[in-house]
């Protein structure tokens, strides 16, 4: 990895707002309901969703972690077995308008649809409220709530927080792992992990 990508992963790392500005979505406690519209302008809610498994994943486009995960296939596998397990997977941005990572919702969503993401929606935050309920810090950040609405999982994609795409495969990854201990009724091993990424651009 050549200098000046190091120094653009770094200054991405480290651009994560103080603890104390964020409120924060508790494991064990209700999840924040919330409602937004996705690329295409259909609103969602997670009262929509009661009953399902929901994987809340904080995209970016622009950071270079969140094009790890993506250029690497591991967050469209992730995302895949998810789905196909019968949970629910919504990517969020909360990029504000103002950031030069801002895409519009077409955009966004042809995005999406060029990574071949198995996203079940990608939704538009712009304004932020959404990740701020949430207390989401980074790109990603991963958010599992159970079907009685109960935050179980806050953290990292995986066990390897660095910008290198040959850490995956020897990475632990926390979703899938979190999911299946959940739905077979198991206590998750890791409920907390420490995000990972470049800071939310709100």
């Amino acid at each position: 990895m050549n200098t000046a990508r190091l120094s653009a992963l770094a200054l991405c790392a480290s651009l994560v707002l103080p603890a104390a500005a964020w409120a924060v979505a508790t494991v064990g406690q209700p999840a924040p309901d919330f409602t937004a519209a996705d690329t295409t302008g259909k609103r969602h809610s997670l009262a929509d969703y009661k009953g399902k498994y929901v994987v809340l994943e904080w995209v970016n486009p622009g950071c270079p972690f969140v094009r790890k995960h993506y250029s690497s296939n591991n967050m469209q596998a992730t995302q895949r077995e998810a789905v196909d397990s019968g949970a629910v997977w919504l990517a969020v941005n909360s990029t504000s308008p103002r950031s030069g990572d801002y895409l519009p919702p077409s955009d966004m969503g042809k995005w999406m649809q060029g990574q071949q993401a198995a996203a079940s929606a990608t939704l538009m935050d712009a304004d932020g409220k959404v990740g701020m309920a949430y207390g989401a810090k980074t790109t990603p950040h991963l958010y599992i709530i159970n079907p009685q609405g109960t935050l179980i999982y806050a953290g990292a994609i995986d066990s390897k927080p660095s910008g290198r795409v040959e850490d995956i495969a020897s990475a632990t990854n926390y979703v899938k792992a979190g999911l299946k201990e959940a739905q077979a009724d198991k206590p998750l091993s890791h409920a907390n992990t420490r995000a990972y990424g470049c800071s939310v651009k709100y």
